[in-house]
């Protein structure tokens, strides 16, 4: 009955590693409901905006997470 979620400050990577971020970021993605990047939706932590979108990404509310 848990709903999980990955929750990353990251950035667009345009180095020549990105391959490497992109295989482990998939990698981890299959453990986990829904993955947030932070460069994909616009918002960075520690801004609250950041995990107002993930509740609401996982259509849950505070007191439950």
């Amino acid at each position: 009955g848990f709903r999980t979620c990955l929750l990353a400050n990251t950035w667009v990577d345009d180095t020549s590693w990105r391959r490497l971020r992109g295989a482990l970021m998939a990698r981890l993605g299959r453990h986990f409901h829904l993955v947030l990047e932070s460069c994909r939706i616009g918002i960075c932590k520690p801004d609250p905006g950041i995990y107002s979108y993930a509740l609401e990404a996982l259509r849950a509310r505070p007191h439950e997470v």
